[in-house]
């Protein structure tokens, strides 16, 4: 298959988890013998820090205004079988508006920020999707399943919403040996944002200064100037995707913390998720609906009640039930959610052009979860 992308980012992972979704997913179709070719805006944030400039697995079309790029963005979707648009993409409309028009064989959306697109459908609209381009498309992609897709079918027409949940690539991410740089007793890997720090605050930064004997480390861009960390703290502002493994396979045990959109709507995973389970670190996540249909709590992630108890999983938890559970995690996500269990997903749903209800598709992925479990 051709398969046409319009998104946000491929060549930069600069403060965005677009770029490796984009990746894991198209490098698996081109392993699965699919063409990809990608549309970026030459936006001046990722254009400084482009760390896949040009990757071997598919071809990348950076470009500077729309109209522009708008004559070969055209030919290429003209003759494609799958025609993309991506959320946050910064000529989201307008692409949408030209992929509706087209002779495209299939007219997808892929939706990254579903909780966060919603909740602006709800308003009117984002500036990259608006209601009324919903029903033209012949799938919605999303990174959010459950009870959001039947809301996407019901409340604004999509003809099909189903999960396409983000995922990993497991020739990237897996055991790396420990870098002295990244050891450390506790880490957290993620870019700044509002709603996240309050959680950073209580499950992070009091751990370690109740905990000043063990090193804690973060890594992520955007936080402001005056945020003041514990000292045991060391602060990465930026690390690239290839010290990803490095990073969680040197920390005795990893934070995920989820943004408030994705907690309130459920069934959303972050790719940061995965990808730390895919190199066996022991996560420690907080709550929200549907986690257990992903990583079982107490088997195969800690879910704190507290900050007490990450003190306690720290300081008390023996070696060897730490790493039982970041082997069972890894275990689990290497049967369901690699790069390539996602890229047989896409194929699968573009080929028959489904026509099952969200509702099914949800009740089908958790028959399917549970019986893996």
């Amino acid at each position: 298959m051709k398969i046409v992308i319009f998104g946000l980012s491929i060549t930069s992972s600069w403060g965005n988890g677009h770029a490796t979704t984009y990746r894991a997913l198209a490098r698996a179709l081109r392993a699965r013998r699919h063409q990809v070719i990608f549309f970026e805006r030459n936006a001046e944030w990722y254009r400084s820090n482009r760390d896949l400039p040009e990757p071997s697995f598919c071809k990348v079309h950076i470009y500077e205004q729309w109209d522009e790029v708008l004559p070969k963005a055209r030919k290429e979707v003209c003759d494609s079988d799958v025609a993309m648009v991506g959320s946050y993409c910064p000529d989201g409309i307008a692409a949408i508006e030209e992929i509706l028009t087209s002779k495209a064989g299939v007219k997808a959306y892929y939706d990254i920020d579903t909780p966060i697109t919603v909740a602006q459908l709800r308003s009117g609209g984002a500036e990259y999707l608006k209601p009324h381009h919903i029903p033209g498309f012949d799938i919605y992609f999303s990174f959010t399943g459950g009870p959001m897709l039947r809301e996407l079918e019901t409340s604004f027409g999509a003809k099909v919403a189903v999960p396409l949940y983000c995922s990993f690539d497991p020739a990237k991410y897996r055991f790396a040996p420990v870098r002295p740089e990244y050891a450390c007793d506790f880490s957290y890997m993620g870019t700044y944002a509002p709603d996240r720090q309050a959680k950073i605050e209580k499950l992070f930064c009091t751990p370690a200064r109740q905990l000043p004997a063990k090193r804690f480390l973060l890594a992520g861009p955007q936080y402001p100037e005056d945020l003041r960390w514990p000292q045991n703290v060391k602060h990465i502002i930026h690390l690239e995707p290839r010290f990803h493994a490095s990073f969680y396979s040197s920390s005795r045990m990893t934070l995920n913390v989820t943004r408030r959109e994705m907690v309130l709507a459920g069934y959303c995973p972050s790719v940061r998720l995965f990808e730390a389970a895919a190199c066996g670190s022991a996560i420690v996540s907080d709550s929200w609906p549907g986690l257990e249909t992903f990583l079982m709590p107490g088997k195969e992630i800690l879910v704190p009640g507290s900050w007490r108890d990450v003190v306690h999983y720290l300081s008390e938890m023996e070696e060897a039930q730490i790493r039982r559970v970041g082997r069972n995690a890894q275990q689990r996500v290497l049967a369901e959610h690699t790069a390539e269990h996602r890229a047989e997903e896409f194929e699968r749903y573009v080929e028959h052009k489904p026509t099952k209800t969200a509702a099914s598709a949800s009740a089908e992925v958790e028959k399917l979860t549970t019986a893996s479990s």
